[in-house]
């Protein structure tokens, strides 16, 4: 992961915004004017999701994530008339993309458990959703937050026609129970996006799901669980009351194995 670095005391660590995430970020170009987009990048202590702020002045938020090229070409190009749930929405892209394509209604939810993995990974203290609610505010966005645990989604009685659940399966230390909240929460024919942490070459095609020591995965961060399989993530969602998997993508991004696959209610 590039990066300028980090001043001293856990202040905001400066990551370098790559090409692969400027053409996730311009499938939502926000465009506002450099000075409102400066400033926004500056009030958030650390971003997760690249955002296009002024593409014309380059200003883009400074965003942790890697390469989510592979996300993106498995969503709907059209959401209209959908409802759709963001479950770990951290701040939003994915929320915002949804509304964008035409989505009639949009919730996303987060526990904002991040915190704890961003101070221990970066030394970055936050209160939770600051990226979230500084995106919503340049959009006017109607997208509904809600700081809510995944395994009270039942709360929001409700369900949705397209749920995201991206990187959050091996973050979980029940997963199959988090497969079956999500089922319980999406209507019949409707579909779940899962995008998890897999596995080798040696266990890809298989029913492995692999446990992980703490840090093993990424350095301080203790709250990577598992990997999967295709096959360990088909098992677990026909268990869960899924009638149909299809596998999406397989891909390997800064020597780490994601999987993504269509989970149909």
């Amino acid at each position: 992961m590039g990066t300028t670095g980090s001043a001293p005391g856990g202040a905001r660590e400066r990551f370098v915004v790559t090409e692969a995430e400027r053409q996730v970020a311009d499938l939502l170009p926000i465009e506002v004017a450099p000075a409102l987009a400066r400033a926004t990048v500056e009030a958030v202590p650390f971003w997760f999701h690249t955002f296009a702020l002024n593409r014309t002045e380059g200003i883009y938020t400074p965003g942790a994530a890697r390469d989510h090229r592979y996300r993106v070409s498995s969503l709907p190009e059209d959401f209209a008339g959908m409802s759709v749930l963001d479950v770990g929405c951290f701040d939003g892209f994915y929320a915002f993309v949804a509304e964008r394509r035409g989505a009639e209604r949009v919730v996303a939810v987060d526990n904002e458990q991040y915190r704890l993995w961003v101070a221990a990974r970066w030394g970055v203290e936050l209160e939770g959703g600051e990226g979230f609610r500084a995106v919503h505010r340049l959009l006017g966005s109607a997208v509904e937050y809600r700081r809510m645990d995944a395994f009270a989604l039942d709360g929001l009685g409700e369900r949705f026609d397209l749920v995201y659940c991206f990187g959050i399966l091996h973050r979980v230390e029940n997963p199959l129970g988090l497969l079956r909240v999500l089922r319980a929460r999406t209507v019949t024919g409707g579909v779940v996006m899962v995008e998890t942490y897999g596995v080798g070459p040696e266990d890809r095609n298989g029913p492995a799901i692999r446990v992980s020591e703490p840090g093993e995965v990424y350095a301080r961060d203790d709250f990577v669980y598992w990997g999967f399989g295709d096959g360990g993530l088909q098992r677990l969602a026909q268990i869960a009351g899924f009638s149909g998997v299809e596998s999406l993508v397989d891909v390997e991004v800064d020597g780490h194995p994601r999987l993504m696959a269509r989970l149909v209610a």
